[in-house]
């Protein structure tokens, strides 16, 4: 199934810069098995494709996504989402949230990007759109360095390269400036605050303090990180 066969099952038009993700190879990630992160991965690293390195974010193939349709729209589906929410899902992740295009709010070029949990009754706004989207995650990334899987600070940076090199063509000239700024720091060391006066130490280009400026500051959106509730 390709993007205009969804749309036409669907009755939506997908972004345009979706469709030039799809027409550049970049949302083609193969299929996904156990053996995917030994025999296909290491080919997607030299050119990744979208947040190919991003935490906990699995691009969705169209059979996925027309599947994915099919089941937030379920009437039957756990979940009972309102009819009213129209979710286009274009990825996942690992505990099967969906991060989807929130179709019933589009706003003339603008589809904010959302994450529809599958466990609670709740809808997190991430982005005005995609692009605002790609350039959060990029940056979020940038700043917390996965040390549990034991990255080291040279593929860390490497794979921001990388990902920079396909992914600028999707991003204003302001966000590439700041994603190259960063790019090209030391690594630091640094503690987030906890609830009840506990820390947490991350490793990363940036503080989740300076993340959060720089994200209010470039991708200004009013309801940036805010919820709502998709059932009843």
């Amino acid at each position: 199934m390709t993007l205009s066969e969804i749309e036409s099952e669907y009755g939506f038009t997908y972004p345009e810069i979706y469709k030039q993700l799809e027409q550049d190879g970049m949302l083609d990630v193969g299929e996904y098995s156990p053996a995917w992160s030994d025999t296909v991965f290491p080919r997607l690293k030299e050119n990744p494709t979208l947040l190919l390195f991003s935490y906990d974010f699995e691009l969705l193939n169209t059979e996925a996504v027309s599947e994915a349709i099919e089941e937030l729209t379920d009437p039957d589906d756990y979940r009972q989402i309102k009819p009213e929410f129209r979710f286009v899902p274009f990825a996942q992740s690992g505990g099967g949230d969906h991060f989807c295009f929130s179709l019933n709010e589009k706003d003339g070029d603008h589809i904010p990007v959302v994450l529809v949990w599958h466990d609670s009754n709740e809808v997190n706004y991430l982005a005005r759109n995609l692009q605002d989207y790609i350039f959060r995650a990029l940056l979020t990334d940038m700043s917390d360095q996965d040390i549990y899987n034991k990255v080291s600070d040279e593929e860390f940076k490497n794979n921001f390269n990388r990902s920079l090199k396909t992914h600028t063509k999707y991003l204003t000239e302001k966000q590439t400036a700041i994603l190259q700024n960063v790019l090209s720091r030391d690594i630091i060391d640094y503690e987030t605050e906890l609830p009840k006066g506990r820390k947490e130490k991350h490793r990363g280009l940036l503080t989740d303090i300076e993340l959060n400026k720089i994200l209010s500051e470039t991708i200004g959106f009013d309801k940036l990180d805010s919820t709502f509730a998709y059932a009843d």
